[in-house]
């Protein structure tokens, strides 16, 4: 699994060169209704096991296959722990983003809400 920080993420979808990343939000509604990425997809951590078909399609719906999918979480660590569980299922390029949508906030956009 490969980690990126919120600048090289965002770095990548704003490169028209490069296949932009699926930005995969696994936080709970309420969290992502605070605060979000634009262009993400939400989809809940607990939801994941019984969605994981539909993750496949994501990655595979770009027109080159294997489009990169970007895990985002609050901090990092629960899209860390959907990274590594994408991973152990058998999909590939997949990336964690560190310090997640607080760190984006700081980092990239400042106008994001914290909380």
């Amino acid at each position: 699994m490969e980690h990126l920080t919120p600048q090289q993420v965002a770095a990548w979808v704003a490169d028209a060169a490069r296949l932009p990343p699926v930005l995969l939000d696994v936080r709970e509604p309420w969290e992502f209704e605070k605060a979000h990425i634009t262009g993400s997809v939400l989809m809940p951590m607990s939801t994941l096991p019984s969605r994981l078909a539909e993750i496949e399609a994501l990655q595979e719906a770009s027109t080159e296959a294997g489009q990169s999918i970007v895990c985002i979480c609050h901090h990092g660590a629960r899209s860390m722990q959907v990274a590594a569980f994408l991973e152990r299922h058998g999909l590939e390029n997949i990336v964690n983003m560190s310090g997640g949508v607080h760190a984006w906030s700081q980092q990239v956009d400042p106008t994001m809400p914290t909380y």
